[in-house]
């Protein structure tokens, strides 16, 4: 079965615009700032349009897209962007990812289980 991948939060330095998922709303309002801002930093700087979206696994990938059209898209600087934000933000990039296979998934995480486990014995 073929399913879409769910967008968190994008930005596109075309419309100078920021969107946020809505079923996303239970996030803490510190978790959904540090998104937006690193979001909007990354296509002031590099242009083009970012979007994090969950895969069918839970996964969060980060998309990007340009305008053929647009010479200002620095695609290498995208590439090392990215790789620097997931270092750098890894913890909560984690995290969202954890709070989406809970909470959208219904997966409940190996740790839980193994303490549920324990307190049957």
């Amino acid at each position: 079965m073929y399913q879409e991948n769910i967008v968190l939060c994008g930005a596109s330095a075309y419309e100078q615009k920021y969107y946020f998922n809505r079923d996303f709303d239970s996030l803490p309002d510190s978790v959904k700032q540090e998104l937006q801002i690193m979001c909007v930093l990354y296509t002031e700087e590099i242009g083009g349009i970012l979007t994090l979206e969950f895969d069918e696994e839970g996964e969060l990938q980060f998309k990007t897209e340009a305008l053929d059209s647009d010479a200002m898209y620095d695609e290498i600087g995208s590439v090392l962007r990215i790789k620097k934000l997931q270092q750098e933000k890894k913890e909560l990039l984690e995290s969202l990812e954890m709070y989406y296979k809970v909470f959208f998934l219904g997966d409940i995480p190996d740790e839980e289980l193994q303490k549920k486990a324990d307190s049957e014995e």
